[in-house]
């Protein structure tokens, strides 16, 4: 594969170390000349030390050949500019990293639609989403999220109290924003349909918005969601705090961020009133103790700087919070950290340089699909497929397609909005479709979308 990437900062520089070792063709365009330099030394790789906004060094670098532009400069503009350039230039893919709320705010414009970017890229909302699945779910049952953080799976057993028993999917009526995509029954899964029949003791695997799936868990277990409110403190009011309260918006979490900056405090209690802001220096065992820091739920420590985070989260567990996690930035704390992270009572560390990698190495594949994951006795998939123009699928509603059996559709990803797909839903081509499929379905449901 033909890679060029914009920025050689903590995401860019890890991003090329990963992406060389796969042997794939690399090219780095980066202004620093330390930078520059420090890249030439370390890895295989060729290294421009340029403007990437400029496109005549975007043809230098190859740019018609490229399979994947990634653009991960820190400033937004520089990053929009170069990948529209990039894909007006012939780059197959563009990947953008983003900060800026503003060019979030579809309301007006799409931006991504308006650069002709593939997808909007955003390491602190990536860090965020992982951070977030794990308070969400701090018993940690086979969780994981797919479209950027929008829908998550969830695994929750059909107890003998619940109504569901013996009734068809179809006649359940669930939430609109959820979808069941398999069920275990002893040794055996298939893949749900309306017809299926729930029975006590069947483990079900549901997909949809997080709010949507907590609020359905008492229709399969109704000891399900009981409880107290869950107490969050966050320490730091930057981007990475801010996506994570937007995704424990559910009234179910009681937040509170300590914050030093007062003009951050007061922006952040303006945009959220429900939340509680504190201001004062977080690495101050007083404050910590005068928050009674010692009885919360979960204290996250998400700063731009890592030895306060790693310092604050030894405080909290100290001081017995119940759960402890942090975000690290610095490239050479995270091996170090990982290892030393029971020792210090952490229980999760998250990276918005690896959370990005990870996100972009699921799409750097020539493969018609993105395999998502495998169920259980490997008897179908979990995968993405981008809808091709011209294909079957193109302009016609989820219910128009003639989808093969064994197949359900548990999430759509149109532009930047994602979702759990209705039946009135229209598939447009480039959108992204996540499937359950059984293994000898995968040809049939390819050749709809391809």
């Amino acid at each position: 594969m033909r890679i060029i990437i914009v920025g050689a900062g903590e995401v860019g520089s890890f991003l090329c170390e990963t992406l060389s070792q796969f042997d794939h063709d690399v090219t780095v365009i980066e202004r620093s000349e330390e930078k520059a330099m420090k890249l030439r030394q370390e890895f295989d790789v060729r290294v421009l030390q340029e403007s990437g906004s400029s496109a005549q060094t975007l043809i230098k670098a190859g740019v018609e050949k490229c399979d994947y532009f990634l653009a991960m400069a820190r400033n937004d503009e520089t990053n929009l500019v170069s990948s529209s350039l990039a894909r007006a230039l012939g780059a197959r893919n563009t990947f953008t990293r983003i900060h800026d709320q503003t060019f979030r705010d579809n309301s007006i414009i799409n931006y991504q639609d308006h650069f002709g970017i593939d997808y909007l890229i955003n390491p602190e909302r990536l860090a965020a989403v992982e951070l977030a699945k794990a308070i969400r779910n701090p018993s940690r049952v086979a969780v994981e999220d797919f479209a950027r953080g929008s829908i998550e799976v969830q695994l929750v057993e059909v107890t003998r109290r619940s109504k569901a028993i013996g009734k068809t999917l179809a006649e359940l009526k669930l939430n609109n924003r959820m979808r069941i995509g398999m069920v275990q029954r002893g040794d055996v899964t298939m893949v749900a349909d309306a017809g299926t029949v729930l029975e006590a003791g069947d483990n079900i695997t549901v997909f949809g918005h997080p709010d949507a799936l907590f609020d359905t868990r008492s229709s399969f277990d109704p000891n399900a969601g009981r409880g107290d409110r869950l107490r969050v403190v966050i320490l730091g009011g930057g981007e990475m705090s801010v996506s994570l309260v937007r995704l424990l918006s559910n009234p179910r979490f009681k937040i509170r961020i300590i914050e030093n900056d007062p003009a951050r405090c007061r922006k952040l209690a303006d945009r959220f009133p429900e939340v509680t802001i504190i201001q004062g220096t977080g690495t101050s065992l007083k404050l910590l103790e005068e928050e009674q820091i010692g009885s919360t739920d979960f204290f996250v420590a998400c700063t731009k700087i890592d030895e306060d985070n790693v310092m604050t989260c030894l405080q909290a567990s100290k001081l017995g919070a119940h759960h402890v996690m942090l975000a690290i930035n610095r490239t050479d704390y995270a091996e170090v950290l990982e290892q030393m992270k029971i020792a210090m009572g952490v229980e999760l560390a998250v990276s918005p340089r690896v959370a990005t990698a990870n996100q972009i190495l699921r799409y750097i594949s020539r493969a018609p699909y993105i395999d998502l994951g495998s169920l259980p006795g490997d008897v179908g998939k979990i995968i993405e497929i981008t809808v091709k123009p011209n294909s079957p699928s193109d302009g016609r509603k989820l219910r128009e397609i003639d989808w093969p059996t064994g197949c359900v559709a548990v999430a759509l990803l149109h532009k930047s909005e994602a979702k759990t797909p209705g039946a009135d839903d229209v598939i447009e081509a480039g959108d992204h479709i996540v499937v359950i499929v059984h293994q000898e379905r995968i040809k049939d449901l390819l050749k709809l979308t391809v």
